[in-house]
């Protein structure tokens, strides 16, 4: 191999070890959900949404949405469609890889969560469980 090339090789590695990985959401984000989640902000004013669980309902987990003005230590930040999603450190296991929609319908309007970890829910799906 001539010299040359072998200097256009060595190059081309040290730009890609200098260039940041992109990184996988842990969450993706649907436009749908986008916009609601920043229409919810606007109203209150707020930074962010924060996706959290809870122990309750019959399969042992349900999901949880609430402000936060700020992200904390552990939080994990989820920036997409020009929204910010704060993820509950304890809730990220359950979450990584979910895609969060909203659906509005003449009878109801909700953020669905299709969630690759879930291994059952409740009939009514409001809750479930990862294990």
């Amino acid at each position: 191999m001539p010299t040359t090339t072998l200097a256009v090789l060595a190059e081309a590695a040290k730009k890609i070890a200098r260039s940041p990985v992109a990184k996988k959401a842990a969450v993706d984000l649907t436009a749908a959900a986008a916009n609601r989640i920043r229409e919810l902000l606007q109203a209150r004013h707020k930074e962010y949404i924060k996706l959290g669980v809870k122990k309750r309902g019959c399969s042992g987990l349900s999901y949880t949405l609430n402000y936060s003005d700020s992200k904390g230590k552990f939080d994990e930040l989820v920036e997409e469609h020009g929204v910010r999603l704060l993820i509950d450190p304890a809730a990220l296991m359950h979450v990584l890889g979910t895609k969060m929609d909203y659906v509005d319908e003449p009878l109801k309007s909700e953020f669905v969560f299709i969630n690759p970890n879930a291994k059952g829910s409740c009939g009514c799906g409001e809750s479930f469980t990862t294990g």
